[in-house]
């Protein structure tokens, strides 16, 4: 009686191994590979921010800004929506004090304590 059942219980177990390793894992819906990736499962705004970034562009400011020599040839660029911009210029490294200025739409323009250059440029938002 226990040979039969020991026999019994192997054909049940290697059975139930077979059947589950025919059964389809669970997989994502978007690749069906595994775990979707951060742009197949963005939505919204986040999307947006990550297609734009795909295409070159940096439709929210998130990217460290290009740097400027800021010289008359080569100002700082200060995106605005509007025609005026109020800047804060660090005129040295070390300095604690933040000369602040508006900054007008059309040529560049001098910092009054320091010289240096900053051009106000129309930006779009995005949304």
């Amino acid at each position: 009686m226990t040979a039969m059942a020991g026999r019994l219980l192997r054909r049940t177990c290697a059975a139930t191994f077979q059947l589950r390793s025919r059964m389809a894992l669970p997989r994502s819906m978007a690749t069906m590979e595994g775990i979707p990736t951060d742009e197949e499962q963005a939505t919204g705004l986040e999307r947006r921010a990550m297609q734009a970034l795909k295409l070159g562009k940096d439709p929210y400011s998130m990217l460290k800004p290009k740097e400027y020599a800021g010289t008359k040839d080569d100002p700082h660029i200060v995106p605005c929506i509007g025609q005026k911009r109020l800047v804060g210029c660090l005129c040295e490294e070390d300095n604690t004090a933040i000369v602040w200025f508006w900054l007008h739409d059309g040529d560049a323009q001098r910092c009054p304590s320091c010289g240096s250059h900053y051009q106000l440029v129309h930006h779009e938002l995005p949304h």
